[in-house]
């Protein structure tokens, strides 16, 4: 066994330097050809490429396919997604359009229990926001709208959903609105259910501070924030956020308008509220009215006898 192996190697090893010999030099020679630059050799490489290149489209149609699959399989994956995500979406829809109707519903009732008088006189103009203040110190915008359309210093702005700020500078064509969260900006509020009032301070924070409050262990995470008309500088009952809670334990609102979108805001136009400065008069407790005693009338048929 020992010489069968010896013999075996004493005959490969000369075969196997042979055959490295041979694909080196092949390799070399190819090499040569493919680097030598002249008309015969151009037609040769290009007679190899004619003869070998087409031969190998039966290699490649599986890996175009097996691409072609793979990327089908990630679309219909992607799109397996994206009706799982809009699906969502359409629930929350239907359970907020439920609770839209319901307090639809509700509200119309008690406006008409109470029999509330809405103000005829608050309407609105619309301006496009041109531009912002551009200062971390100051958050204000620019509207298209000014003195020519009627726009009073102190006007509210709202956006789509709620309160946004109020104008704060008119010129003739266009206005600047502070908005609530502006260092400049305190609006008198009022905290429902528990109707405390209080002043919404703005501090260049995304959560402007509630201030003043009576009672704020009465208040949650959640609670309506409407405006007041305290002041007579805005109309009441504005929707303006809900308060949160910070980690300080500081009584913060967050703003229902979205200062990330404000393309359009509507100017209201509010109108001076009557006040009445007259007291009227007063009845005093000691000042009772004295009624005069009539004369006794005799009854008819008596006489002195």
């Amino acid at each position: 066994m020992a010489e069968d192996r010896k013999y075996d190697q004493d005959f490969i090893r000369p075969l196997r330097r042979v055959l490295v010999g041979v694909i080196a030099v092949l390799l070399a020679l190819t090499f040569l050809i493919w680097r030598i630059d002249s008309p015969r050799v151009e037609q040769f490489r290009m007679a190899v490429i004619d003869r070998v290149v087409p031969s190998f489209d039966w290699a490649m149609k599986p890996v175009t396919r097996l691409a072609v699959l793979t990327e089908d399989f990630r679309s219909y994956a992607r799109i397996v997604e994206q009706n799982q995500e809009l699906r969502r979406e359409l629930q929350q829809m239907r359970a907020w359009r439920e609770a839209a109707l319901q307090l639809e519903q509700r509200n119309a009732q008690l406006l008409d229990l109470n029999h509330v008088r809405l103000d005829p006189q608050l309407t609105h103009v619309t301006g496009v926001v041109m531009a912002d203040s551009g200062s971390p110190f100051r958050k204000s915008v620019l509207l298209n709208v000014g003195a020519r359309d009627g726009v009073q210093d102190g006007w509210a702005v709202m956006d789509g959903l709620g309160l946004a700020g109020r104008i704060a500078g008119v010129g003739q064509r266009t206005a600047r609105v502070v908005l609530l969260t502006d260092t400049a900006s305190a609006v008198p509020v009022i905290v429902q259910p528990s109707g405390q009032r209080a002043m919404l301070i703005g501090d260049n924070s995304a959560y402007p501070v509630l201030e003043f409050v009576e009672a704020p262990d009465d208040l949650r995470p959640g609670d309506r924030v409407i405006s007041s008309d305290d002041g007579g500088v805005f109309p009441a009952g504005l929707l303006v956020g809900e308060v949160v809670i910070t980690r300080d334990r500081r009584l913060r609102v967050r703003i229902a308008a979205d200062y990330g979108r404000l393309e359009f805001l509507r100017v209201l136009r509010s109108r001076p509220v009557e006040r009445i400065t007259d007291t009227g008069s007063l009845i005093a407790p000691g000042d009772e009215p004295v009624l005069e005693s009539a004369e006794p009338v005799a009854p008819e048929g008596t006489g002195d006898g």
